[in-house]
């Protein structure tokens, strides 16, 4: 084929640093209530706490975690329970209009503390083009942007992609037609020699987006650097709560680094690379060897949008007839 598509960093469980899953193990097992998301629940940790290398076998220890599908289920829980508890608040732009919210209705009850691991997808997006180029990997010809994202975000933020980049770019959907849409206008814009931002996925996404969330953002959150999982320090690539909200801040209360310095992962462990796009799950000498869905040693096993966790459930270059 002479269309490739190439996995970016879209998968929050896969970037979330272990420090923060074994800080959160910590405090489980020493008595505060932990609410996750299903994915983070299994994220593994580099050291295990107590034996515990995860929130999923932290609470087969008899720790204090519980699964949630929102903040809100997890706030109206900690109201009524009492006691010291703290949200693994992972994610991308998307679920930050969510935690901004509660915050701002006064909803959340002041025995909830939030880890904001909020993550932003630019910079990230911004570190992956130029970890290609230093390092004269592939030819990027065209970018893909994350349609969720951008329904907060605006298409105007990927703008900077065809003007540093030259880089012709659509905000798509996750359908297959979106998706094959998009790579049409890519290779249209290929062929006339342009470079700049299309919306395909206009059924959701406006050019300067979702003003009303933007705005909570900002009155909750402050843009940091923050630490990538496999990737290190990206700068101005996290949001960390405000002063005005430091009671909910669970870093100022528990009194843990929100920047921790970059980690290693288990030696053999690509997904620093996969998850950039240097490298396929197909790359790594532990992929369906000893890192599977059932069993996951990095963080792109475990999630369901992790690239390795695809490849195992639904193939990968071999579905087109290549060998991975």
């Amino acid at each position: 084929p002479n269309v490739e598509l190439v996995a970016g960093p879209g998968c929050p469980v896969c970037v979330t640093p272990s420090y923060y899953v074994e800080q959160a193990i910590r405090l489980a097992l020493g008595g505060v209530t932990v609410y996750t998301y299903g994915d983070s629940y299994r994220l593994p940790a580099l050291k295990p706490v107590d034996g515990c290398r995860s929130l999923e076998e932290a609470r087969a220890s008899g720790a204090r975690v519980k699964l949630v599908y929102s903040f809100l289920e997890a706030s109206e829980d900690a109201s009524k329970l009492g006691g010291e508890a703290l949200f693994f608040g992972i994610g991308f732009e998307t679920l930050a209009p969510i935690y901004s919210s509660l915050l701002l209705s006064g909803e959340v009850p002041r025995n909830l503390k939030l880890m904001s691991l909020v993550k932003l997808t630019p910079p990230a997006a911004r570190f992956a083009i130029r970890y290609h180029q230093e390092r004269g990997l592939l030819p990027l010809d065209g970018i893909i942007a994350p349609g969720h994202v951008s329904t907060v975000i605006g298409a105007k933020a990927w703008e900077f992609l065809p003007q540093e980049f030259g880089l012709p770019t659509v905000v798509a959907g996750f359908e297959p037609l979106d998706v094959l849409a998009a790579i049409l206008r890519i290779v249209r814009m290929r062929v006339e020699g342009k470079a700049g931002v299309e919306i395909e996925y206009k059924r959701a996404v406006s050019w300067d987006g979702n003003l009303a969330a933007q705005e909570k953002i900002s009155q909750t959150f402050e843009v940091a650097d923050s630490c990538w999982r496999g990737l290190g320090v990206i700068p101005e690539s996290g949001l960390l709560l405000r002063e005005k909200f430091k009671d909910f801040d669970a870093f100022q209360h528990f009194g843990l680094d929100p920047l921790p310095p970059p980690e290693n992962d288990y030696p053999g462990c690509r997904c620093g690379e996969v998850i950039v796009g240097a490298a396929t799950p197909a790359d790594c000498q532990l992929f369906q060897r000893v890192c599977t869905p059932a069993s996951p040693i990095g963080p792109c096993m475990v999630s369901a949008e992790g690239p390795c966790n695809i490849w195992a459930k639904f193939g990968g270059l071999d579905v087109l007839g290549r060998d991975g």
